[in-house]
């Protein structure tokens, strides 16, 4: 009997601890958080020390007659609308690799995500905002693609990502369109400006300061951030701009080469060449699954698709005649490349074939892209007689391991040299910081390639920033070693510095010089393991043979 009450005083203590514990458990958890938006509340969730609010509309749908139009401001909602899952991604077809993915249709796709510090949602002083824009050629990829966790908790800024309208849905230019009186043409690119103001009006009661909003991009992400810095229609809506292995900027598509080629897509379309009401309609009522057909299969652009143009009034013209006249919105720019940009662009055919890289593949390639056109789209003026066997004389074959390496070389240094011209002309005109990254043990998200050496591809930098970042649904996600962690957060700190500060280097270090237009002292930050350290732009130069591309790539 003395046992048995023994025991019996045993659970009565165990069950009172038990009670005690779920009830301090209940009494500390996080409710899941809830925000007000100007257009209703919205509830998230909170996770690994951020609270995520995702797929949040910033716009109306842009269907039926919404559909090539500017977008328009999202309807109010009644009660608390739940934003714990991310929004449909925008059609896509085109997945450039394994970049983006799965292909689909959707049109309603216009969703930003919120991610703050958990600390930031009760209250204090506001911290800085770090809005994201997507990469992918103008044709593919989505903000949920980026697990912005590590920036909003170590960096402590608020990000946001979006997606906006891509392909033949975002960028096209249609006469029968391009007469009804609104902006035309660059509907993705007006679509992010919509996002800006939303983040503009919204953004505090996440935590955000709306007077320090820096936006910042990768690829086709970091174009559009360098044609938001030179539209007209930006001004004051953000104040720092980070541009991330990009150039395409420095031109834009003319305005009649993408008139054309929407007129030969309507007429692909069943929709006739007229240019009238009745045309209009015809587009706007082609159901999304045949449109999206007609932009390409997703391996290769499509003959109709276009990037951003040259409308006269969202984009002026090509950014390199916009920096060099100063006609652009001033501010801190942080811009960049990686080392081995091209080794990208030579993987996507490689992981379509499954066929390795040839020296014939090289002399196509070459043959391909500078024995036509060099102005955009495809527009005059022509590359100068001999311009082929001089790129050749420049990367002979004898020079590279396997082909492979000779392709990656060649369409690294187009690209490179394309960055470093841009980064000549801001030199001067605004606090400036240069970069390289070099790390050419980065994990790869392509699957194993024949014969294929991975080095510091074009994206490779991005999981660095975003943890485990492998583009779509097919590529390989990888952790990052102890040393390349130690990389991923120097980059993550000099994000976030920047984002506070407009200098990526912490109060009291220089470890990151500012590009000055001085050429004595013009230096990138080396993005490298075991350490950062500086390269000179005469260094760069010569890694990348920029003395013999100046003389042959073309702005304007």
């Amino acid at each position: 009997m003395p046992e048995f009450k023994s025991r019996h005083r045993v659970l009565r203590t165990i069950l009172a601890l038990g009670a005690l514990c779920a009830s301090w458990q209940s009494a500390s958890a996080t409710p899941d958080p809830v925000t007000v938006t100007t257009k209703g509340a919205v509830q998230g969730v909170a996770r690994d020390g951020v609270v995520e609010y995702l797929g949040i509309p910033y716009a109306a749908p842009p269907i039926g007659d919404l559909r090539w139009k500017p977008p328009e401001e999202h309807a109010l909602w009644t009660g608390t609308r739940n934003a714990t899952s991310f929004g449909p991604a925008c059609a896509q077809v085109m997945l450039l690799g394994v970049f983006a993915g799965p292909a689909n249709t959707n049109e309603d796709c216009l969703y930003l995500n919120v991610i703050a510090p958990r600390d930031t949602q009760a209250g204090g002083e506001k911290l800085p905002v770090l809005f994201w824009i997507h990469g992918g050629g103008f044709v593919d990829g989505a903000g949920s693609d980026y697990d912005a966790s590590k920036l909003a908790a170590r960096g402590k800024v608020v990000v946001v990502s979006i997606n906006y309208r891509l392909s033949l849905l975002g960028f096209f230019a249609h006469p029968a369109l391009n007469k009804e009186g609104h902006l035309v043409a660059n509907y993705g690119l007006l679509d992010q400006q919509l996002a800006m103001r939303w983040v503009k009006d919204n953004i505090a009661n996440f935590g955000g300061d709306p007077d320090n909003i820096t936006v910042a991009g990768q690829s086709a992400g970091g174009a559009s951030v360098a044609f938001n810095v030179i539209s007209p229609l930006t001004k004051g809506l953000f104040h720092k701009a980070i541009i991330q292995s990009s150039a395409s900027y420095l031109t834009a598509i003319p305005l009649e080469v993408a008139e054309k080629k929407a007129t030969a897509f309507a007429e692909a379309a069943g929709c006739g060449s007229g240019e009238d009401e009745a045309t209009a309609s015809c587009l706007r009522n082609l159901p999304a699954d045949a449109l999206m057909k007609l932009s390409g299969p997703a391996e290769g652009f499509g003959p109709y698709v276009v990037t951003p143009v040259a409308d006269g009034q969202i984009v002026p013209g090509g950014g390199a005649s916009a920096i060099e006249s100063g006609s652009f919105n001033h501010m801190p720019i942080m811009n960049g490349s990686t080392r081995d940009e091209g080794n990208f662009f030579a993987a996507i055919p490689v992981y379509y074939s499954g066929k390795a890289v040839t020296e014939a593949d090289v002399e196509s390639y070459v043959k391909a892209i500078f024995g036509g056109n060099a102005g955009a789209g495809g527009t005059p003026p022509s590359y100068p007689t001999g311009t082929v066997d001089k790129i050749f004389a420049h990367y002979p074959s004898s020079d590279y391991k396997n082909p492979q390496l000779r392709m990656n070389a060649i369409q690294t240094d187009v690209m490179v040299c394309r960055i470093q011209h841009a980064t000549h002309l801001l030199a001067g005109k605004v606090p400036l910081y240069a970069y390289e990254f070099r790390d050419r043990t980065a994990p790869f998200m392509f699957p194993e390639l024949p014969e294929f050496s991975a080095l510091a591809y074009h994206t490779a930098d991005l999981q660095y920033l975003f943890p485990g970042f492998h583009g779509g649904d097919q590529g390989i996600r990888h952790e990052l070693n102890p040393e390349q962690q130690t990389l991923s957060d120097a980059l993550v700190d000099a994000w976030a510095n920047f984002a506070r500060t407009g200098n990526p280097n912490r109060p009291g270090e220089s470890i990151w010089p500012q590009f000055t237009s001085d050429p004595n002292a013009q230096s990138y930050l080396a993005q490298d393991i075991p350490r950062l350290s500086t390269i000179s732009d005469n260094d760069f130069t010569t890694d990348h043979k920029c003395d013999f591309w100046k003389n042959l790539l073309v702005y304007n």
